[in-house]
């Protein structure tokens, strides 16, 4: 019986973080298809370009809220399964960032899962595992995310802060070890998710946001 939790658990948690977020809000606030727009992902940021803050905002939060209920849900049908309450919302970031619901042919033919870059989602798991994390982890990332300008440091460094906080907490006695361990499987996601990214950092020519996008602007 307890097998079949764990499954429902995690097939339930991947659906949850499949849902598209960005393709219906993009929709219904912009009337465009972000998966056309920009990186094509579906995750906040690219909301915002697509569609303006509005849209931006309800998508992350959204997003995030995704991989807070599937640790939640876990911890509900489980409690004290603390490997499960991991693996949940490592499930709900790879729904995010390879939706069953946004599946099509690429360019060679193949069938591909589109989606996100999992950092909103991310942000929830560590809400879900720990509340007070939040108050960590959001002013650190969007403070890189708006003076840095580039999303996808800003989204990887959400798992990054995620594995210092649970680390320190584990080596303090007061989180589990499967927290920090499953913060590193997150951060896994999100830099295989952000390889493209990655290569343009490394190139100099990644997409800007924020300040920087508001600086070149007035410059121009």
């Amino acid at each position: 019986m307890e097998l079949i939790v764990i499954i429902l658990v995690l097939v339930v948690s991947y659906l949850l973080g499949a849902i598209p977020f960005g393709v219906i809000f993009v929709r219904l606030i912009g009337h465009k298809d972000i998966l056309k727009v920009e990186s094509g992902r579906t995750g906040g940021t690219n909301a915002l370009r697509a569609a303006g803050f509005g849209a931006g905002f309800l998508t992350a939060l959204m997003d995030m809220l995704k991989g807070t209920a599937a640790v939640l849900l876990a911890r509900w049908l489980l409690p004290g399964t603390f490997w499960l309450e991991a693996l949940a919302g490592m499930a709900s970031i790879l729904g995010h960032n390879y939706s069953i619901f946004l599946m099509e042919r690429n360019e060679n033919g193949r069938m591909v899962l589109r989606g996100g870059a999992g950092g909103a989602t991310c942000a929830g798991v560590s809400l879900g595992l720990w509340p007070a994390s939040f108050l960590i982890i959001f002013p650190l990332s969007a403070s890189l995310w708006y003076f840095l300008g580039y999303a996808s440091v800003a989204t990887m460094s959400i798992a990054f802060f995620s594995i210092v906080i649970f680390t320190v907490r584990a080596l303090m006695g007061l989180s589990p070890w499967e927290y920090a361990i499953g913060s590193l499987g997150a951060e896994l996601l999100l830099v295989w998710a952000l390889r493209p990214n990655i290569k343009r950092l490394i190139q100099g020519n990644e997409r800007l946001v924020g300040w920087r996008v508001r600086n070149q602007k007035k410059k121009a």
